[in-house]
């Protein structure tokens, strides 16, 4: 019976000592006051959408306006050879 004893008041301070240790590291991780937030990631997130819409509807415009009016009217004269 005190071989019993002795394993759980071992494990009652192996489970004890974990305890603080966890507790000494969630205190520390709290106190930090350096790193990157959750507001400095969203704002970089946001950004690189903005910017990607940006240059999608500026690559949008230029394909609408130049590039396919172009190439349109060089295909038809392609086709249209009258040699």
């Amino acid at each position: 019976m005190k071989r019993l004893t002795d394993k759980m008041n071992n494990l009652a301070v192996k489970g004890y000592v974990k305890g603080m240790q966890a507790r000494a590291k969630l205190a520390e991780v709290i106190a930090q006051k350096s790193g990157e937030g959750f507001v400095d990631t969203a704002l970089k997130i946001l950004i690189s959408v903005v910017v990607g819409a940006l240059l999608l509807a500026g690559l949008y415009t230029l394909f609408k306006d130049t590039i396919l009016p172009t190439l349109t009217q060089k295909i038809t004269t392609l086709f249209n050879y009258q040699g």
